[in-house]
């Protein structure tokens, strides 16, 4: 396979920056669970370039999509594609094709934002047992799963250090290239 440049290949596709996003434009809208499945790979992608390691389960009998490794712990994450939108609102179903998630299924939920191009990453213990988990990603927005917004520094935070039911005051990685909502705040406010 050639190495050359492909300019309709690279028009569609391009990564921006040695350690920026990756940018995927898509002509039309695929069937759901290719959707799906474009979703997973978005994640896989974001997680990548955050430098963490990820695992697939082989087929899809697990209650949870991937496997990240955060140093000495792999992290069940199950990925959904935020949908129902209305204005900024918009929700995920909290359970695969049979029951609710429970806390022995999954250790986080990552779910996509498809057009904000938003993540949110929420601790299991967050949120089970609802049967749906609600977003508002508008600009002054206090829903009670706001502060998951980006939240990817949770991959890197012991359990015990950022306490049950909540993420740290301030954030425990300082070396992510990417900040939570709340350690953007909690940054400004020490500054």
């Amino acid at each position: 396979m050639s190495e050359e440049f492909d300019p309709e290949f690279d028009a569609e596709f391009s990564l921006t920056g040695d350690s920026g996003p990756i940018e995927i434009h898509a002509v039309g809208m695929p069937e759901r669970k290719a959707l799906g499945e474009a979703v997973e790979a978005a994640f896989l992608a974001k997680a990548t370039m955050l430098g963490f390691p990820i695992l697939k389960p082989w087929g899809d009998s697990r209650p949870y999509d991937f496997a990240l490794e955060s140093g000495r712990r792999l992290w069940r994450v199950q990925v959904k594609l935020a949908t129902s939108h209305r204005g900024t609102r918009c929700d995920v179903k909290a359970s695969g094709s049979g029951p609710l998630y429970t806390l022995d299924d999954l250790d986080f939920l990552a779910a996509y934002v498809l057009k904000k191009n938003l993540w949110y990453v929420v601790p299991a213990d967050a949120f089970v047992p609802r049967a749906r988990v609600h977003f508002n990603y508008g600009p002054h927005s206090q829903g009670m799963f706001e502060k998951y917004q980006e939240a990817w520094c949770l991959f890197v935070c012991e359990g015990k250090a950022r306490g049950r039911n909540d993420i740290p005051k301030r954030c425990r990685c300082e070396e992510m290239p990417v900040r939570c909502v709340v350690c953007t705040k909690s940054e400004d406010a020490a500054a």
